[in-house]
């Protein structure tokens, strides 16, 4: 019923968009002058949305159109690096906060002297998966260090995941109780007394994959579990994604392994400031603004260039 809700929505947009450019038309055969402006600023207004719809088709994956999950690890290089880990989840935030997306922190681990080794973020909204699958890899940072009493600069990394957040009555994998074993222990993140006191924080380790996820938002055990699970589920859902590429790009001879080191975008601060995507060539000056949120061209570079 939620799939057929949203395609009958999706067919009447389309038909309203039919139907307002029947009427432009016939306006337009009239010759009036007196409309033209008003017919310019509708078929501006029009060859906007018909670009935005025709960009929107393209995200037609099977797992597009769903929320996300996302996580975001520290990588080598310490306290940089972890602080590198905050800036990225507030860069995402932010880019979900402009488009009316709601978020949600399933799991953080701090960083010892400032920012975050890990964190894992649930991304809600329409096609939030869609858009955010251009960001999965290594980001990379080069900035002067304001952890480095010699003000040097500095090169860190962090590794983004991203993905589906599956429904139940919509996934491929079944997770068999018995395969699951489930550990509780206390919050070490903020939260208030009772998450500290109580043993809310929960880790499910999947047995047959060795996959282990951990929650400890919220200040129950049952819903720390429930956002495990639902974590675990899209996991398990990656892994059998990607089985399947490696199949294929076996068999065609293209598989290469992925690797830390392959950095997908670089956020240059100092000497100068850009932000350059290794993968397009897109690039972009306003290295503030896209760690402010503005995503959109290279999310949008990205995917144009991958579908076609």
């Amino acid at each position: 019923m939620k799939n057929l809700a949203g395609l009958r929505e999706e067919v009447k947009s389309w038909h309203d968009t039919g139907k307002h450019l029947k009427d432009l038309s016939e306006l337009a055969e009239l010759g009036d002058e007196s409309l033209r402006s008003e017919l310019e600023a509708e078929i501006d207004k029009l060859e906007r949305e018909l670009e935005h719809r025709s960009f929107r088709a393209m995200l037609s994956g099977r797992y597009d159109h769903d929320s996300a999950i996302l996580a975001i690890h520290a990588g080598a290089g310490g306290t940089d690096s972890q602080d590198w880990a905050a800036m990225l989840q507030r860069m995402y935030l932010r880019w979900a906060e402009n488009r009316s997306f709601t978020s949600e922190v399933l799991d953080e681990a701090a960083g010892e002297e400032a920012g975050i080794k890990n964190v894992t973020l649930s991304i809600n909204g329409d096609f939030a998966y869609g858009y955010l699958r251009p960001e999965k890899g290594v980001h990379r940072l080069v900035r002067l260090s304001p952890f480095d009493s010699a003000h040097r600069r500095h090169t860190s990394f962090a590794l983004v995941e991203v993905l589906p957040q599956v429904a139940l009555d919509e996934a491929d994998v079944e997770i068999n109780p018995s395969d699951l074993k489930m550990d509780v222990f206390r919050s070490s993140g903020a939260g208030g007394q009772n998450v500290q006191k109580n043993a809310t924080a929960v880790r499910l380790t999947h047995i047959p994959t060795g996959i282990v996820v951990t929650c400890q938002n919220e200040r129950s055990q049952l819903q720390n579990r429930e956002n495990a699970l639902k974590v675990l589920r899209a996991r398990l859902v990656e892994l059998k994604q990607a089985e399947k590429e490696q199949e294929i790009a076996v068999l065609r001879g293209e598989y290469t392994k992925a690797e830390w080191g392959s950095q997908i975008r670089s956020y240059v601060l100092h000497p100068y400031q850009m932000v350059k995507d290794h993968r397009t060539g897109y690039e972009t000056g306003n290295a503030q603004s896209v760690l402010d949120g503005d995503l959109d061209a290279l999310m949008e570079t990205y995917l144009r260039s991958a579908d076609h």
